[in-house]
């Protein structure tokens, strides 16, 4: 099903409900909630999604992310 231009969705993203732009691909729905995409890791529906799918990913209403930073350091 096509969506329509301006449609929204809502997700569960780390446990919370957030409203994203419809029909977007995993990399452009992390940029739209502020995260840099070369910087996480997602797991998608309880499973860790390789970077090399994210492409091809679509995201729909009923979908569940669990975004984590990945933080640089040491010493």
């Amino acid at each position: 099903m096509a969506e329509r231009v301006g449609e929204t969705i809502t997700l569960t993203v780390n446990g919370e409900p957030r409203r994203i732009p419809a029909g977007l691909t995993l990399p452009a729905v992390l940029e739209a909630l502020g995260y840099r995409p070369q910087l996480v890791v997602v797991e998608f529906n309880g499973t860790i999604l390789p970077r090399q799918r994210w492409a091809e990913q679509s995201v729909g209403e009923t979908d569940v992310l669990e975004v984590v930073t990945i933080v640089g350091g040491g010493s």
